[in-house]
């Protein structure tokens, strides 16, 4: 039907809603349109003219689109402006594409120019705040710096895991034995009748203790304390035998902290633990500052040196293979290797064994690009980063998610996922505080890991992300990545089980005799600068703490 000039046929539009017909006014030209539903694609114009026309309308129904013939496309005002709303359109080949109507807010005729004032003025803002958000972020990152923060972190250089082409040839792990814990934490019930017997197991051990037959003697404190690890008297006197039979003082006060945590009172435990402390602090300060001598040493070796590059290769592959061999992961270091460097799957593995290495590969390249350099300012998306590249492979829906139902982990039960949240802010306004900042790198780092896998934030990938954390801490200080060897995987989780029952130094010191071991590991490798280090020997390089990286005969001499 022809409107006042216009021989405009009918004409097909698609308005989401219900079915309706009315006619519409076009710049004063009503046009008669059939409208159709959602999802119903009217009729097409048959001609095969393309052409393209934007127009304004005073009346029409949100999300219409209109479909006009090239005639009327043509005869259609180019740039005119009204109130209620506009609408882009257009014909070709022979095929109508439906755009959606824009509305428009204004009700007078300069109310489509709204918005082009608005776009420039919104982005010269976005840049002033962005400005402005960076410069108070330098300035109170500096504020929370101090003099002990220097101390650990000033002067050195982060340690960086270089790629290289060359590689460190080692021996395969299927050489090194498993060492077996000697008790279960926390898998015994202290029921009456393991108490009744482990207290029986308890006198025989002091009979034999009194007799001279400390072989029995130990083997019967050890069953006692399985039987009854939470009982004060057992814990007490497997202490004071240690102490007094085995010269192991450390271990001692590990028995009598752990028999104050179920009983606070108990006499015998409170004097031995006082006696002890004092040794054990010395112990630990003498420990830390070895370590931090090997960490200077091994920074004044040249990063040029072929040694030291080859080093750092084989220590990346050596991270990987070991963090994920302690989650159950059976790939060989060879398999590890191979898959790191050559993305080739490997026969008779799970896909998820590989994703695991990939994953964990990806976090690792994340953290020494982004995070290494940024000492005190970790916030919660850098640690849902790392752990979204730890699972990307494996389970990319929950990589990057906290969790949302409740998980078990042995005997820890961790927070509930409605606590999360509140408990990661808590963990990060930690870890960027003045008194983490102020702790020895080493005692930070690991209290960090300890702290992430306490509240386990996450379904899976917990222990991965919280050692990769413990990591970056660690090379902010100009530490190597410390490697904690699988093998070594049932003390990592009786210390960290020890933590959860309320002392958490063996695990501190765990981590940093792992940390001592990785540097010297690094010193051996690069032998020349070895000699440097007193407390570095050939006899300990050689026991079971040390048999990682094994030079050939012709690498040495290539050397």
């Amino acid at each position: 039907m022809a409107k006042r000039g216009i021989n405009a046929r009918p004409i097909a539009c698609v308005v989401r809603g219900t079915l309706r017909r009315q006619p519409i006014r076009l710049n004063h030209m009503d046009l008669s349109l059939r409208l159709m539903s959602s999802g119903v694609v009217g009729e097409r114009d048959r001609t095969s003219a393309t052409h393209c026309v934007t127009c304004t309308c005073d009346t029409i129904d949100k999300h219409a689109t209109l479909c006009y013939s090239k005639q009327d496309c043509e005869k259609l005002p180019r740039g005119g402006m009204l109130p209620a709303c506009f609408y882009d359109y257009y014909v070709h080949n022979g095929k109508t594409s439906y755009v959606n109507v824009k509305r428009g807010d204004a009700t007078d005729p300069t109310s489509g120019m709204i918005p082009k004032l608005f776009i420039p003025i919104i982005f010269i803002l976005g840049i002033v705040i962005a400005v402005i958000s960076t410069l108070l972020s330098k300035y109170l990152g500096g504020l929370s710096t101090d003099s002990t923060e220097q101390e650990f972190y000033h002067g050195h250089s982060v340690f960086v895991p270089l790629s290289s082409e060359s590689i460190l040839n080692v021996y395969d792990d299927h050489i090194l034995t498993i060492s077996q814990p000697n008790t279960e934490l926390g898998k015994v019930q202290c029921t009456a009748a393991s108490i009744t017997e482990a207290l029986a197991s308890l006198h025989l051990a002091l009979d034999m203790r009194l007799s001279g037959k400390q072989e029995k003697a130990i083997k019967l404190f050890q069953h006692a304390v399985a039987l009854a690890p939470c009982h004060p008297d057992v814990l007490n006197h497997y202490g004071e035998f240690l102490e007094h039979t085995q010269n192991n003082v450390i271990k001692a006060n590990e028995f009598y902290v752990r028999a104050l945590t179920y009983k606070p009172n108990h006499e015998g435990a409170l004097i031995n633990s006082q006696r002890t402390a004092r040794v054990v602090e010395e112990h630990d300060r003498i420990m830390l500052r070895r370590i931090d001598d090997k960490r200077n040493t091994l920074s004044n070796i040249p990063d040029n040196n072929a040694a030291l590059i080859r080093a750092k290769k084989e220590a990346y592959f050596q991270h990987i293979y070991h963090t994920v061999g302690i989650e159950g992961n059976t790939m060989n270091l060879a398999q590890t290797r191979a898959i790191v460097e050559t993305r080739i799957a490997v026969s008779g593995k799970s896909i998820d064994e590989h994703n695991e290495i990939l994953g964990l590969d990806a976090a690792m390249k994340y953290i020494n690009a982004t995070l290494v350099n940024r000492v005190g300012s970790i916030s919660i998306k850098d640690v849902l980063e790392i752990h979204r590249r730890v699972l990307g492979h494996v389970d990319p829906v929950e990589g990057g998610q906290f969790r949302r139902t409740q998980v078990y982990v042995g005997g820890h039960i961790p927070p509930g996922p409605g606590d999360i949240h509140y408990l990661m802010e808590e963990f990060v306004l930690w870890l960027n505080s003045e008194q983490a900042i102020r702790m020895h790198p080493v005692r930070y780092a690991a209290l960090a890991h300890y702290k992430l896998v306490h509240i386990h934030p996450f379904t899976d990938g917990n222990g991965r992300t919280s050692r990769l954390l413990m990591n970056m801490i660690l090379m902010q200080a100009g530490y190597p990545p410390v490697i904690i060897h699988k093998q070594h995987r049932h003390k990592y989780y009786e210390y960290l089980q020890l933590a959860n029952a309320g002392d958490v130094r063996p695990f501190v010191r765990f981590i940093a005799e792992c940390t001592e071991q990785t540097l010297d590991l690094f010193l051996w490798a690069t032998s020349e600068f070895s000699r440097q280090v007193p407390a570095l020997s050939q006899e300990t390089l050689f026991t079971e703490r040390h048999n990682t990286i094994i030079l050939e005969d012709n690498e040495i001499e290539n050397d």
